[in-house]
């Protein structure tokens, strides 16, 4: 029995969680009977690469995954209809019109009656019917009798088949070729071997989402077998520790593909991913979460193969340098999403206080950018506060600007230049030395700078202060003025806003930064909200 069941690539499972792949079975030196030589998915469960007393028995692909067991511990699975019937037929309970049963959610401490579930189970069991089918972790290792399938479930439309003992993709298509209708198909964390003879072309002929996630499979096999699926429009591939996307088989099918998800892998080159791209013609949406990718490089002289890619996703990668958002808009200049969190970029420093405003005005196209979308009025606020900071931080001529920042032409013909103080061409202290225009609000603004903004200015007045100043210090510097502090028991909440150049109100939060890093300069005006809170 176990000679059939325990086949070199066979997938078993053990009671206690763990599934693994069959690499030898037979005899151990100096031991009695049949040992299982398997490698684990999880490594952990592993103790050596089936290496036993200096003789190999097997080969693991993963160091360390390997051990051996005996053959009558391990589960083989379930034919599919089996698993299939387990899962979605319940035995009749006979002829009781009520029944009692105990809510799930209650942990047995709720018992109700109900009627007539009978008819209920007998609608759930109507195979026929079923449109999707989960059998996720429902071991099952292999198909039916030609026929069978398309005669009990021939209306599936979705199924999922992830985490189960099916092992290579022979199998899979002796299922999926009698599911006419099927249209999505998951496999995650399974391990498949490839196809060991031609397989029927009927297999996927109508299927347009495959998921593949955690199954270990290569760039290189994956094409080999999507050659057999004209319909694929989307793909998902993360966690198979891919490193490159080489020896692709181009056919056409890769050219109808809209979306691919590389999530979790180690596709670090971004030159070579683009390459790699190439047959992908109608790509739409890319996945590059957790790839550990650090930069985008220029594009100069060479071939952009994502310049349709509408939605991209960074995430959780390691860009640190604003100027790779530069050169990320010439490899994709039709961007209208894009996910950049858990970047250097965006988290706490200096630059990521800014980084969505200067993500926002570096790429024109954006719509969304981590999750939230990019109103018109935020649009327009971040290229002016861009304006204000590349002017402020970039010495010299519009040429300097413009090497340094691409969207700086563009955005001054959009929104004019912004006002540079006469006094960066003085050496002497005088040249920080500015004076703004302070308007202390009853209430919080609205987001207009309008002379009768909510509760109007209870105070307006002029001050001079060094274009150096923290805007911590700035804030003390703004109660004193304003005649807020003359209680020291008293503590302030002090909420500062600076008029833009389209009387939209832009909230200062960063306290470590100089009044003309946010573009504060003379005769800039400045409105401000104290409310005060009482120690108790």
């Amino acid at each position: 029995m176990y000679h059939v069941l325990a086949a070199i690539g066979s997938r078993i499972y053990l009671p206690s969680g763990y599934f693994g792949t069959v690499k030898y079975f037979g005899p151990i030196d100096g031991t009695a009977g049949l040992w299982l030589g398997v490698e684990w998915d999880d490594s952990t469960r592993g103790k050596h690469d089936g290496i036993k007393d200096g003789k190999r028995y097997f080969n693991c692909r993963v160091p360390h995954s390997g051990s051996f067991i005996r053959p009558s511990s391990a589960c083989y699975g379930y034919p599919f209809l089996q698993a299939l019937k387990n899962k979605y037929v319940e035995a009749v309970h006979g002829t009781a019109f009520q029944e009692k049963i105990v809510l799930g959610s209650s942990n047995g401490a709720i018992e109700v009656e109900a009627v007539d579930l009978d008819k209920i189970r007998g609608k759930f069991s109507n195979l026929e019917r079923l449109r999707e089918v989960s059998l996720d972790n429902e071991m099952v290792s292999t198909g039916n009798n030609p026929g069978e399938i398309l005669s009990t479930c021939p209306n599936v439309r979705g199924l999922d088949l992830s985490a189960t003992l099916v092992s290579s993709w022979d199998i899979v298509a002796m299922i999926t070729t009698e599911l006419h209708q099927l249209e999505r198909l998951a496999l995650n964390r399974n391990r498949l071997t490839p196809p060991s003879s031609h397989l029927p072309a009927s297999a996927w002929l109508r299927l347009s989402e495959l998921q593949l996630n955690g199954t270990w499979i290569s760039w290189e096999e994956f094409t080999s077998i999507a050659i057999l699926m004209p319909q694929l429009r989307m793909v998902e591939l993360g966690y198979n520790g891919l490193t490159s996307l080489s020896h692709a088989k181009i056919s056409t099918v890769l050219g109808h593909i809209e979306i691919l998800n590389f999530d979790s892998n180690k596709l670090e080159d971004w030159q070579h991913i683009s390459e790699a791209m190439k047959p992908c013609t109608s790509l739409q949406r890319l996945i590059l979460s957790s790839n550990g990718i650090e930069r985008i490089p220029p594009r100069e002289s060479y071939s952009s193969h994502l310049q349709e890619l509408k939605v991209l996703s960074l995430s959780s990668n390691k860009i640190h340098n604003s100027r790779d958002i530069d050169q990320l808009y010439e490899w994709c200049p039709n961007l209208e999403t894009l996910s950049l969190a858990k970047n250097p970029l965006s988290e706490a420093s200096d630059v990521s206080r800014s980084a969505r405003q200067q993500v926002i005005a570096k790429i024109p196209s954006l719509r969304v950018l981590d999750a939230t979308a990019i109103s018109t009025k935020e649009r327009s606020d971040s290229e002016l506060f861009y304006l204000s900071f590349v002017a402020k931080t970039v010495l010299g001529h519009d040429e300097d600007k413009l090497k340094e920042h691409p969207q700086w032409k563009t955005l001054c013909m959009k929104h004019g230049r912004p006002a540079e103080s006469t006094a960066d061409r003085d050496g002497r202290l005088g040249r920080y030395l500015i004076e703004v225009k302070v308007h202390q609000c009853s209430e919080p603004p609205e987001g207009l700078f309008t002379p009768g903004m909510q509760g109007g200015f209870i105070v307006s007045t002029s001050l001079r202060v060094l274009s150096t100043m923290k805007l911590g210090l700035f804030r003390l510097r703004l109660v004193k003025a304003l005649g807020a502090g003359k209680n020291p028991r008293n503590r302030y909440n002090i909420c500062v806003w600076l008029r833009m150049g389209d009387d939209t109100l832009a909230l200062l939060q960063n306290d470590d930064q100089e009044l003309g890093w946010w573009g504060i300069e003379n005769n800039s005006h400045i409105v401000v909200h104290i409310s005060r809170q009482t120690e108790s």
